[in-house]
């Protein structure tokens, strides 16, 4: 299980709130986008995951991941699978380095298998093979079946500079000024941030509340501890105690003060998005009707359309 040592979601560094991500465009998404282009892209982009996750337990986690990374920061344009010859892009931003290389090969074989059907080549954006890795991530793991609106096209630009991302330590106040920049609501969010059952957090995002949180189980405290205390570096912890399955396990351990970041921790000990933990908690059915609602939503935010986008044939590069 030690090749599970996936880094959280939200990881940053950025006093910022909110992040500027481009209004949406969503005219153009539709779940049948590609029909008549590429009418077999879902089946290969499922079989690519498939393998991926098959050669690594880090791949589910980590996919899902770079979809919120990338939505967050310019919008859901894979602006944050570009690599500047300079250094300046986006994962070379300290926020972004927690992000696995496992997340980035599972995309980049995604693409190599669409391009690899003559009916589909450099005819999908790496932008949309994101979004439907994040969701295969979704379903592979056990969580639920969603359709995934499509038709977004590919940025041209990635800097350090436009990342802004949420801190581990951020109370509710905070995340909800992040979030609502995104558009989301405080459920939205509480539901999104389900995407922590999957994965793990190495020690520097949680150790900070080892013994000084009163809100953090002091049993969850000392395993940490030990974890943590010998080799602070490396060592790490799973995010929930199904950490390969998705699922409302992450909920109940926010009940048992058992949530390895304060900001996650905080959706319990704040009352006001208590009720949405307990809720979720209680009946896994409503958490994932409300994540689908939440990472569908996600998916719209900052759309480049052609007029300001591309289909790029190598997704590290614009064309």
């Amino acid at each position: 299980m030690a090749s599970l040592r996936v880094v959280v979601l939200f990881v940053a560094a950025t006093v910022m709130f909110v992040a500027f991500v481009p209004p949406p465009a969503v005219a153009q998404l539709r779940t049948d986008y590609y029909a008549s282009v590429c009418p077999n892209l879902e089946n290969i982009v499922r079989n690519s995951v498939r393998q991926s996750m098959a050669q690594s337990q880090i791949s589910a986690p980590a996919a899902l991941r770079l979809f919120f990374h990338d939505c967050a920061v310019m919008g859901c344009d894979a602006s944050i699978m570009i690599t500047n010859s300079n250094g300046d892009d986006e994962w070379r931003n300290s926020d972004n380095q927690s992000l696995k290389r496992e997340g980035f090969t599972t995309i980049l074989s995604a693409k190599a298998a669409v391009d690899s059907d003559p009916q589909c080549r450099n005819k999908v954006s790496c932008a949309d093979i994101l979004a439907l890795a994040a969701r295969e991530s979704v379903l592979q793991s056990g969580g639920p079946y969603y359709p995934v609106e499509l038709g977004r096209y590919d940025g041209r630009a990635s800097t350090r500079a436009s990342v802004v991302l949420p801190r581990v330590n951020f109370n509710l106040d905070q995340l909800n000024a992040f979030f609502s920049g995104l558009g989301f609501n405080q459920t939205e969010m509480v539901a999104l941030l389900g995407a922590h059952t999957l994965g793990a957090a190495d020690c520097p995002f949680f150790q900070y509340r080892i013994g000084s949180d009163p809100t953090m189980d002091q049993g969850l405290a000392s395993q940490l501890r030990g974890t943590c205390g010998s080799n602070p570096t490396n060592g790490f912890a799973f995010l929930d105690p199904s950490p390969v399955t998705f699922d409302n396990a992450f909920y109940r351990n926010l009940q048992g003060g058992r949530g390895l970041l304060g900001s996650d921790q905080v959706l319990y000990s704040d009352t006001r998005s208590r009720g949405a933990v307990d809720n979720y908690a209680s009946n896994q059915g409503a958490f994932f009707a409300d994540f689908v609602a939440a990472i569908t939503k996600l998916g719209r935010v900052g759309v480049k359309t052609a007029a300001n986008g591309e289909i790029r044939r190598d997704c590290r590069f614009p064309n």
